[in-house]
């Protein structure tokens, strides 16, 4: 290979690493600011009934506080609390002693099939859909549900607050990307632990899809329903503890977000507008692409170490990354620059991961789960 061509191949795998966290939100600020104003929250004069949906598998030590938790926040109108049980009689004796509603699923199914058995049970057109283990900050349901009197919006995106260091500030990272995908007409971005939906505008998920959110925002958008982002709507969640169970959790979401991707791939033609720009910047180049750049990329630099002092600058600066993944899956604090290095690093391995559970067909519908 020519000194020219091995350059241009060089620079096409750093523009491929780089697209996702660098070019695209680049372009999505730059879009964001020829908006006029960023979109206002609407006023409710009246506030119609709720229902909150809670999907619960294994919460008995966590359902009662969160029952109370809803009932707490301080929704101006009337409020119901659906704690759908998916195959545990035990967590749902707890619920309905704390005053919840109850709808008991004969068997486990996962948290799509509890969902759309809310939804579906659910009286009332608005519809939030919460986890058992996530806590809601103060005003959080009406800043979020306020969004559905807009009758072009079919789902509204809170947000998750957790953990601290690099993973705070990707998050942050993150809620800017979801942001300015809203002000420029949608997100693509939706996270389980804190919706609302309109229940006119929805669909239930098919069998053998796992990754929900991420289902509900493409097939909203598919079908025509703009999905808002709503900041100060949020839950509070605590880690889900090892990094052993941490990594078996992202991979598996990230393998079922593939599963989506693969039913949605209409919606990758640019054919079908803006929203195949985000997202193919946002979740496909990212979650793929990207990854698979960064790998040939060390696979070059390793060629090259002996004679290039920048491939192996490059290799050191992967090892340091990984030095920090290590360090932070074993409790240490790492400076804040330190800290992000590793989340980076540590994503990039989930996302390769993620590829390889997909490949190996894993859609891991239900899951084993520790107790709450």
């Amino acid at each position: 290979m020519s000194r020219l061509r091995s350059s241009a191949v060089v620079v096409g795998l750093v523009a491929s690493v780089a697209a996702g966290h660098v070019v695209y939100p680049a372009l999505l600020g730059l879009a964001a600011r020829f908006r006029s104003r960023e979109p206002v929250r609407p006023i409710i004069s009246e506030w119609p009934p709720i229902t909150v949906v809670v999907p619960a598998y294994r919460e008995k030590g966590v359902i009662a506080l969160k029952v109370d938790n809803i009932r707490d926040n301080g929704y101006p109108g009337d409020v119901r609390i659906l704690v759908v049980a998916d195959g545990d009689a035990e967590t749902a004796e707890i619920a309905r002693e704390a005053g919840a509603d109850i709808l008991l699923l004969d068997q486990r199914g996962g948290k799509s099939a509890a969902l759309n058995a809310g939804v579906a049970h659910a009286e009332t057109e608005w519809i939030v859909c919460t986890d058992a283990n996530a806590q809601l900050v103060g005003g959080s349901l009406q800043n979020l549900v306020a969004w559905l009197s807009d009758s072009s919006i079919g789902a509204v995106a809170g947000e998750k607050l957790e953990g601290d260091g690099g993973e705070l500030a990707y998050w942050r990272f993150t809620s800017w990307i979801k942001r300015n995908e809203w002000r420029t007409g949608s997100t693509i971005a939706l996270d389980g632990g804190l919706c609302a939906v309109r229940k006119s505008a929805w669909q239930p998920i098919p069998v053998g899809i796992s990754c929900d959110d991420f289902w509900i925002s493409l097939d909203m958008n598919d079908r025509g329903h703009r999905v808002a982002y709503e900041p100060d709507a949020a839950v509070r969640e605590e880690s889900i503890g090892s990094f052993a169970l941490s990594w078996e959790r992202r991979t598996r979401v990230m393998a079922s977000s593939f599963f989506v991707l693969a039913q949605k791939r209409r919606m990758l033609s640019p054919m079908t507008g803006a929203i195949s720009a985000k997202i193919w910047g946002h979740k496909v180049w990212r979650s793929t692409l990207g990854p698979l750049s960064h790998v040939a990329l060390i696979g070059l630099a390793v060629a090259r170490a002996p004679r290039n002092p920048l491939a192996g600058a490059f290799l050191a600066f992967n090892a340091v990354a990984a030095i920090a993944v290590v360090a932070e899956a074993r409790g240490r604090d790492l400076p804040r620059p330190a800290g992000i290095v590793a989340q980076v690093a540590y994503l990039q391995a989930v996302a390769l991961a993620g590829m390889v559970r997909f490949v190996a067909g894993d859609r891991a519908v239900t899951w084993k789960k520790p107790d709450r």
